[in-house]
């Protein structure tokens, strides 16, 4: 049998251990449900222990002393209201009943609120009993009716944390009660009460440990689903490629039983077509790998509105991307709205430093304008990967669109990067030098495009220099024939 001191010494022990770890515990996982719980624990080890004779529910309404009116009855109030928190947190109240948890928000501020004024006037008017009078007619009662329906609306939730909540709430009532109505002896009731505390308080330690597991388990599931999406889109991309390579022998097929002038201006036609639709199924894998590998870290670090919003936006990019695949023309708002996406997707692993800007003239209607897909694209990339990325801040990223006379539309590419001479010299130094087609297909897409309209286009590159001396970027316009999506 363990002498009473010694049992009062390791129950403080016990309770300052808790509370000191999982303080430690709410600065690793940012999440409040540990520093409510830190804070509960604290103040059970700071309170007196129970005494029969000496009970704050029986004196609190006729003793004036201060000790008793400004300490102990606050501390009662405040460990009872943080409980309340932390049992709310822990299920994550505010996911399942969002009236509820917005009543008890409300309650616990109305709590508060009404001690602190309660301890002023007490303070400034010596009447001391009053913080007690509101602790046994108002707080008691109301923060008792507040628990049963929490309980109650408790015992209904789909989540397994909530039986340590019931059952630990349980044994510490029942042991409460017995140690204040029938043990007898100061040093019984205490031991009582404090078994009580031990049996709660570990089973709310496991509650959290298992909210922990909750959470690893959801990003595992998360990030498996990451995973299966990106094998789902290599297997399109080796869809589209299998795809490609049946189309060129039927084209070869084909140049057999033509004539070779027919021949030659209709091969040059398709091919350009097939290039750039090969270069997005070479740039889909790349790029919703690096783009799901970022968007992965929102998961990670449980950022979960971000992750959301960003697989939104990803998700919607690559319908359009696939959609595009499939389509020579399309609208320009259609154009601008992916290259939007791109960029927002883009920028993630920039940490968002890049301002993006859209200018479009007025009066012009995007919707019924046409232009051949993804063709601002690798522009934007070159921007993006070519001078921004080299950056250290500062990143600028500028689009604007107008006409330009009565038959041409102009779009202006700019970016405020390090230029191209720099970029140059950049990639000379690399041991591994790829050469980008992106701009080259682009050109001959914008040939077959005016010429099937009857019309001519330019691509001018203009490098921006500041003082004459340092290039603060690098500008391309694209002047495009100016034609009209067909009725339907």
């Amino acid at each position: 049998m363990i002498p009473f001191k010694e049992f009062t010494v390791l129950f403080s022990g016990f309770l300052i251990t808790l509370s000191v770890y999982h303080f430690l515990l709410y600065f690793q996982h940012k999440d409040k449900v540990y520093l409510y719980y830190s804070l509960y624990t604290f103040l059970i080890f700071t309170a007196n222990y129970p005494n029969t004779e000496n009970s704050a529910f029986l004196d609190a309404t006729n003793d004036n002393d201060p000790y008793m009116q400004l300490l102990i009855i606050p501390r009662e109030w405040i460990y009872n209201t943080l409980y309340l928190m932390f049992a709310k947190a822990l299920v994550e109240l505010h996911i399942y009943k969002k009236n509820w948890n917005k009543v008890l928000n409300i309650s616990m501020f109305v709590f508060f609120i009404s001690l602190f004024i309660l301890v002023i006037y007490a303070v400034l008017t010596k009447n001391y009993y009053v913080v007690g009078f509101a602790f046994s007619y108002f707080f008691s009662p109301v923060i008792a009716v507040l628990a049963l329906i929490s309980f109650y609306i408790l015992y209904g939730l789909k989540t397994p944390l909530k039986y340590y909540v019931l059952i630990g709430s349980f044994i510490y009532l029942v042991t409460a009660e017995y140690a204040f109505f029938f043990a007898s002896g100061y040093k019984m009731v205490t031991i009582i009460f404090s078994i009580g505390v031990i049996i709660e308080n570990i089973l709310f330690s496991l509650a959290l440990g298992h909210k922990q597991k909750l959470i690893l388990e959801e990003k595992n599931v998360s990030q498996l689903k990451l995973i299966g999406q990106l094998k789902e889109n290599e297997n399109l991309r080796d869809k589209v490629q299998d795809q490609l390579v049946q189309d060129l022998i039927l084209f070869k097929e084909k140049a057999k039983n033509e004539k070779l002038l027919t021949l030659k201006e209709k091969w040059s036609k398709e091919i350009a077509e097939l290039k750039i639709t090969s270069l997005r199924s070479q740039m889909n894998p790349h790029f919703i790998f690096n783009s799901l590998n970022s968007i992965k870290m929102y998961i990670i670090n449980n950022e979960k509105e971000n992750a959301v919003y960003y697989l939104n936006k990803f998700s919607k990019l690559i319908r359009k991307i696939l959609s595009s695949t499939q389509e020579k023309e399309i609208s320009l708002a259609d154009e601008i709205e992916t290259m939007e996406l791109y960029v927002n997707i883009e920028n993630i692993r920039f940490n968002n430093e890049i301002n993006f800007v859209l200018e479009i003239e007025e009066n012009l209607n995007l919707d019924t304008i046409k232009i051949p897909a993804l063709i601002l694209q690798p522009f934007i990339e070159n921007a993006i990967w070519h001078g921004l990325a080299s950056k250290k801040e500062d990143k600028k990223l500028f689009i604007m669109v107008k006409k330009s006379g009565l038959s041409h539309l102009n779009i202006s590419i700019a970016d405020n990067g390090i230029g191209r001479k720099k970029s140059a010299k950049i990639k000379e130094k690399k041991i591994y030098k790829s050469e980008s087609l992106g701009i080259k297909l682009t050109e001959e897409r914008l040939s077959n495009f005016a010429k099937e309209h009857n019309g001519n286009y330019s691509i001018i590159f203009t490098d921006l220099y500041h003082d004459n001396t340092n290039s603060p970027g690098t500008k391309v316009v694209l002047k495009v024939p100016l034609t009209k999506v067909s009725p339907l």
